[in-house]
């Protein structure tokens, strides 16, 4: 990747309807964020440059992270036990 190129950000959807797309944008980000880290860990670049990437990355941590607690959420929901038939969750009267 370029890194005189601006990164088009990437929409912040959730895998929450089993977007198989979701995946692939987790995926993308993380790779992205990969080549920024090793972009700032050569030290070739200038400050300024530097600093676009470097909120770059942030942003892509932060939406990685949210792809990362929302399957976290999504695998909880499904290892929870199955409530009774009719159990709303209130109790007896």
């Amino acid at each position: 990747m370029d890194s005189s190129t601006p990164s088009q950000p990437i929409p912040a959807q959730t895998v929450d309807a089993g977007d198989p797309s979701a995946i692939a944008r987790y995926e993308k980000a993380l790779a992205e964020l990969e080549q920024i880290v090793a972009r700032l860990e050569s030290g070739e670049q200038s400050l300024e440059q530097s600093l676009k990437d470097y909120e770059r990355g942030v942003e892509l941590e932060r939406q990685c992270q949210r792809a990362l607690d929302e399957a976290e959420r999504r695998v909880a929901a499904i290892n929870e036990p199955p409530s009774e038939a009719g159990d709303n969750g209130d109790a007896p009267a």
